[in-house]
């Protein structure tokens, strides 16, 4: 079955529709809209500035839209603030890591959620659930290790293990390769391709055309604050994304000699 009849029939884990945002006198979306299935990667493109990272942040909320609405599984969702969002099971990852560095891995994964027994945090507990995460994406620390003694790739990998452990449902990725070496991207692929076949719905951001190559089953384009349209993996081509993406075709971007 291909990825157009699964969508077309089931109900999307995630709707936005019509999300508007004001910055003072700027418009920063425009009525956006976007739907994200279980088990696949839709990735956002746009220019800077073109709104991705503000719709997400609503959706994460880090933001509060000023008119659309959000549905998850088909239900009207008012997401109030960064606790509402993670109780749904949405995890936003940043372009920045968002870690502790001077704790240990279990501890940034259960940090504000300690377990208590006996008036006091279970370290062990904290120490086995994260261990049991930690092995299920093949990582190479355990969950003892500090986090500032991590290499970026595998800071990512903690955000990654602490969404898992929230059972997280929706994953947003912004911009994660932009400080990874060839062989980390690599790894990261290999990361999302199993997330996808466990079920998540995840959303990539990138301004990277062989990375949405690569990932995508959906690629959705934004400009200016507006939703521009969503192609399906079999449609994409560098022409149809660029012209989407500035509105003029890739052929004028180039002097005729």
């Amino acid at each position: 079955m291909s990825t157009q009849q699964q969508t077309s029939s089931r109900t999307p884990v995630l709707q936005m529709e019509n999300i508007a945002k004001r910055f003072g006198a700027h418009l920063a979306l425009k009525g956006v809209s976007l739907e994200l299935y279980a088990g696949e990667v839709h990735s956002l493109m746009g220019e800077n500035g073109a709104g991705k990272s503000t719709l997400m942040k609503i959706l994460a909320g880090a933001y509060q839209s000023d008119g659309g609405t959000i549905r998850i599984d088909g239900a009207e969702f008012v997401v109030d603030g960064p606790q509402a969002a993670l109780e749904a099971g949405i995890t936003l990852i940043y372009q920045e890591i968002n870690l502790a560095p001077n704790l240990t891995v279990a501890e940034n994964v259960f940090l504000g959620r300690e377990p208590v027994r006996g008036g006091m945090v279970d370290r062990a507990l904290m120490s086995r659930e994260v261990g049991a995460v930690l092995k299920s994406l093949d990582a190479t620390f355990g969950p003892e290790t500090r986090v500032g003694d991590l290499i970026i790739a595998d800071q990512q990998l903690v955000e990654i293990a602490r969404a898992l452990h929230r059972k997280s449902r929706i994953l947003v990725m912004d911009e994660p390769t932009a400080a990874l070496s060839a062989r980390e991207t690599e790894r990261l692929f290999a990361l999302i391709d199993g997330l996808k076949a466990q079920g998540l719905a995840i959303v990539y951001i990138s301004h990277r055309m062989e990375e949405i190559y690569r990932l995508s089953d959906r690629v959705s384009v934004l400009r200016d604050g507006a939703y521009i349209g969503t192609l399906m993996r079999a449609e994409l081509s560098a022409e149809r994304l660029v012209q989407m993406m500035v509105g003029r075709p890739l052929a004028e971007f180039f002097e005729r000699q």
